[in-house]
């Protein structure tokens, strides 16, 4: 079987679907690995180094394609009328397994089950147990967590740790993490190594105890209510109007406090919730930062805008796209190794052929669309 890593095309994008050491193991499952030239210079991974593993290297996206059984993205290929139609260049029947953007891109679903493409989603994957090791969407958000209190850190005009010097000291920067998921336990971590006083909220109880394992300070009303708010699955329940009233202002309280906001809040499937109003900003302290990771889905704060660094209100405002492309060598890695460990128990031991099992829990999550349909239940009448 032919396996493909063509270059990502997509504006921003440095990461690469494949690492010397996933292209081995690759092989390993029996798959003839063939990688597009240049497709791993964003992420310092020269085309010798994948040639060295094993790989061939394919001079353009056309000759890596051609053929080729599986196709390994890391984001959803350009589709007609974005450039070079890379659905073009996948034969039919082929596997694609990428970062597919389902909920953003619904109209391109239709045109992988016309182009008789198998699709694979991988932020579609279920949080179970046997596929923490698939979980891109972890993978890249913990990366995400760090570099957001970095990019702050660069944005702002003073130190993070407390210093005591012959001039005077220094106070430490206050940081506030809102969401308390991978991405913002990677942010309170880092902002702790950094030397600041960190504090962070979120709706589920259960978080109260991660924050303060990591040395920050948690923040929510602690009433009954909160103390019920989340279900049995871990998930956040709906909260009262009365309750998010009174959440608001302590919130609202807390950020005139802060030198750093980091905003980390996301629904897949749905516009980003507003954590940080326009009034909260005029509030906060003249060179004040926040970074908002959820910008690319409308934004945690509402004036943050996609891919810019603005100022407002004496705040600078920082909304980067695709975080986790700013590290990319390390996110390409972990993505890699996540391709690996969804891969494999797709490969017949035996055979060495693909065998995908509809009826698996983690392929039923993740198949888009098999044998010409849409089947994702999500999806199914788009």
């Amino acid at each position: 079987m032919k396996l493909a890593i063509p270059k990502e095309r997509r504006a921003g994008e440095a990461r690469v679907a494949a690492s010397p050491d996933s292209v081995k193991k690759l092989i390993g499952l029996g798959f003839q690995v063939t990688v597009e030239a240049g497709a791993g210079a964003g992420a310092a991974v020269p085309d010798e180094a994948f040639q060295a593993a094993g790989a061939t290297i394919a001079p353009d996206a056309a000759a890596a394609l051609a053929d080729a059984d599986v196709v390994l993205k890391v984001q959803r290929p350009l589709g007609a009328g974005e450039g070079a139609d890379e659905l073009e260049g996948m034969k039919r029947g082929a596997v694609l397994i990428g970062m597919l953007a389902p909920y953003a891109a619904r109209e391109q679903l239709r045109a992988y089950a016309d182009a008789g493409i198998t699709a694979f989603a991988l932020e579609l994957v279920p949080r179970i147990t046997r596929a923490q090791s698939m979980d891109v969407l972890s993978s890249q958000a913990n990366l995400a967590g760090y570099r957001a209190v970095l990019d702050a850190a660069h944005e702002f005009g003073r130190a993070f740790p407390m210093m005591m010097t012959a001039a005077g000291t220094v106070p430490p920067a206050r940081v506030f993490i809102m969401g308390v998921g991978v991405a913002g336990l990677q942010a309170i971590a880092t902002a702790k190594r950094l030397g600041a006083v960190v504090s962070a909220t979120d709706v589920r109880p259960a978080t109260k105890e991660q924050v303060e394992s990591l040395g920050g300070t948690f923040v929510a009303v602690m009433d009954e209510e909160f103390q019920q708010a989340q279900t049995a699955g871990g998930y956040a329940k709906e909260m009262s109007d009365e309750y998010k009233k009174k959440q608001a202002a302590l919130v609202a309280e807390t950020i005139k406090k802060q030198d750093i906001v980091i905003c980390t809040a996301l629904i897949p499937g749905r516009k980003a919730p507003v954590l940080v109003s326009e009034d909260m900003v005029k509030t906060m302290k003249p060179g004040s930062v926040i970074v908002d990771l959820a910008v690319e889905q409308g934004g945690n704060c509402p004036l943050s805008e996609l891919g810019k660094i603005v100022k407002k209100y004496g705040v600078t405002i920082v909304g980067h796209a695709n975080v986790p492309s700013r590290i990319a060598v390390d996110a390409s890695a972990l993505y890699a190794r996540n391709l690996v460990n969804f891969i494999t128990p797709l490969v017949d031991k035996e055979t060495k052929a693909l065998k995908i099992d509809t009826n698996d829990e983690v392929v039923k999550g993740s198949l888009l669309t098999h044998d010409g349909k849409i089947v994702h239940p999500s999806f199914a009448a788009a």
